[in-house]
């Protein structure tokens, strides 16, 4: 795998080029993502607290949610 810089990569990428030499494919996953709405009532003092650390992460309420729910079932799966 070839190595270059990220502003390289950009402008190959930009330009059209191939850039896959330089990705190391055997590290690669598919991710299925589908998604569903769904709705949370979350009382405002912890709303609050929540909006904090999206802030602090530079993120959205959506993502930090989806973070948290997710390391909390790979820690239930982990356990069992």
């Amino acid at each position: 795998m070839k190595t270059i810089s990220a502003a390289e990569l950009d402008q190959k990428f930009d330009d059209g080029e191939d850039v896959s030499e330089y990705f190391d494919w055997s590290k690669a996953r598919l991710v299925n993502w589908s998604q569903e709405i769904v709705q949370l009532d979350i009382p405002k003092q912890d709303l609050a607290q929540l909006d904090a650390e999206v802030s602090r992460l530079g993120t959205t309420r959506d993502r930090l949610i989806s973070e948290w729910v997710r390391e909390r079932l790979e820690k239930v799966s982990a356990a069992e």
